[in-house]
């Protein structure tokens, strides 16, 4: 058995596209179809396109997308630097929903809802304010 891809289905291309740059994934590939009247733009981390996510976008809407994915459960990235990195999403206008108070895991989400956990490379960072003491926002 091979991973082939996680696929996320988003309500604003543009807006999904431009969430997951500042997470740091590049574009590898798009299909659109004009046939079946949707976009698929695959996305992963540099220097591993085999580990994408498909962004699904239907031309038409898709008024069958639940507003809250949460049963989805989430995508996970390694970051070398969790803080810098909640520090530019959060600047960028991300919420941080499970802030990296252990210096290890933290949860945003995406436009569509769609949780996504951030985990330290290497070992756990020493806590850090302002993470440290900073309360969780909503759920992930």
């Amino acid at each position: 058995m091979k991973y082939l891809h996680t696929m996320v289905r988003v309500r604003d291309l543009d807006e999904s596209i431009a969430f997951y740059r500042l997470l740091g994934l590049e574009e590898t590939r798009r299909h659109e179809s004009e046939q079946g009247r949707f976009t698929l733009v695959f996305m992963a981390p540099p220097g591993q396109p085999e580990c994408p996510v498909e962004l699904t976008w239907n031309w038409d809407g898709d008024d069958g997308l639940p507003s809250d994915s949460r049963h989805f459960g989430h995508l996970a990235y390694e970051v070398e630097d969790i803080y810098a990195k909640c520090a530019a999403l959060q600047a960028a206008g991300v919420t941080i929903n499970r802030p990296p108070r252990d210096g290890r895991m933290a949860f945003v989400r995406s436009p569509d809802n769609v949780s996504v956990e951030l985990l330290q490379a290497g070992g756990a960072l020493p806590p850090q304010e302002p993470w440290a003491s900073m309360e969780n926002t909503g759920h992930w």
